[in-house]
């Protein structure tokens, strides 16, 4: 069975890249499938998440990540150029390869893949809730021509979804804003690996982990910390990420918390840093699934979450493993966390639930659901 998966890009550290870098790896040394990867970006670069040996890739190197910078009267036009290019060479690479399966991420090869004559069976997955997807919200629109042009967009994404053979999602909290979609397979993320080594929970150290972003509401946790700080000034957050971190670290400053909280950048090895730590927090505005979460847990860390959309419902048992808070209460939020911080006996027993609660999370278990799903595609072509 031949096997395409859309990627994008590898070259820097992301959720979304490191999950697909773990699939194609898993499938490549664990089939007989041959697994093909298609990139976009950064040519010549070195991976931050590696391949395996075994997964054939090709770069087209059309570098959509260049016009990030750009305003956007100017990157209108080099982006449809880029699209075009993307299509031509995508449309060539799988009709002269002719795969079985071809998975999109449902970014922009989307608009296209479904017309793509080369006999393989389409498949989506989707790293998003679908509500939070496809956003348009341009400051210098009105409000009412964002809200236009989200709609638009979302519709023209819904038909081509429904076009696909399969579209993976992340939640069953999240199946239920598809309705009308008879192809939607629910498969949870996978965590990486089972550390050997587990968090004691006896240090005095929060972690946090996740890009530096608005969506991942790192400034409900510097309001919360600031309550949690002011009862207990021994206690330090840390925070790992991607991304800009200037305009956190002088919200750490202006709200005066000193060196009680440090914005790093992101590392390999994040289980290392979970088990230096006792708590994990995670204050998103909305995640597809919120694998930090389930990672932390396999590490013997219980996790304080607000109910975002969506993933935290279906990963702590609220009492058990973690707590979960009301979302957008920042008060609720740091009593919870302190809670956890004076009552250390039951910080550890929440650590050892968390663990056993994860293991349902295993790359082993997951990426089955994944095979079983490809082979009863391949079987009813």
């Amino acid at each position: 069975m031949k096997i395409v998966y859309v990627m994008g890009d590898l070259t820097y550290a992301n959720g979304m890249s490191r999950v697909l870098s773990q699939k194609v790896n898993y499938l490549a040394e664990h089939t007989d499938f041959e697994v093909y990867a298609v990139l976009t970006e950064n040519a010549g670069q070195p991976f931050y998440f590696p391949l395996s040996p075994k997964v054939k890739y090709v770069n087209f190197d059309i570098n959509f990540e260049c016009l990030n910078a750009m305003p956007m009267y100017k990157k209108v036009i080099p982006y449809f150029k880029k699209q075009r290019q993307f299509r031509r060479m995508f449309t060539d690479y799988l009709m002269q390869l002719r795969p079985d399966i071809t998975v999109s991420i449902l970014r922009r090869e989307i608009n296209f893949i479904n017309d793509i004559p080369d006999g393989s069976k389409k498949v989506g997955e989707i790293h998003f809730t679908k509500s939070n997807y496809r956003q348009f919200n341009l400051s210098f629109l009105p409000s009412f021509v964002n809200k236009y042009l989200t709609k638009r967009w979302t519709h023209q994404m819904d038909k081509q979804i429904k076009r696909l053979c399969k579209c993976v999602i992340l939640t069953n909290e999240d199946k239920k804003n598809w309705i009308g979609f008879d192809n939607i397979e629910v498969i949870p993320n996978p965590i990486s690996n089972f550390p050997a080594v587990h968090s004691d929970c006896s240090q005095k150290r929060v972690i946090a982990v996740g890009r530096y972003s608005p969506e991942k509401g790192y400034d409900r946790l510097f309001k919360a910390w600031k309550i949690i700080n002011h009862r207990h000034p021994d206690w330090v957050l840390d925070i790992y990420g991607s991304g800009d971190r200037s305009s956190y670290v002088e919200q750490v400053e202006t709200l005066q918390l000193g060196q009680s909280v440090k914005c790093n950048a992101p590392v390999k090895d994040i289980f290392s840093k979970y088990q230096q730590s006792s708590v994990f927090v995670i204050t998103s505005y909305h995640e597809g699934f919120g694998l930090v979460i389930a990672e932390a847990m396999a590490t013997g860390v219980p996790a304080v979450s607000f109910t975002f959309s969506c993933g935290p419902r279906e990963i702590i048992t609220d009492e058990v493993d973690g707590i979960l808070v009301e979302n957008g209460n920042i008060e609720q939020f740091a009593d919870a966390v302190c809670y956890l911080m004076e009552h250390e006996d039951r910080r550890k027993q929440m650590g050892q639930q968390a663990m056993k609660s994860a293991t349902r999370f295993r790359e082993e278990e997951i990426m089955q659901r994944w095979i079983q799903l490809f082979h009863s595609i391949y079987k009813n072509r």
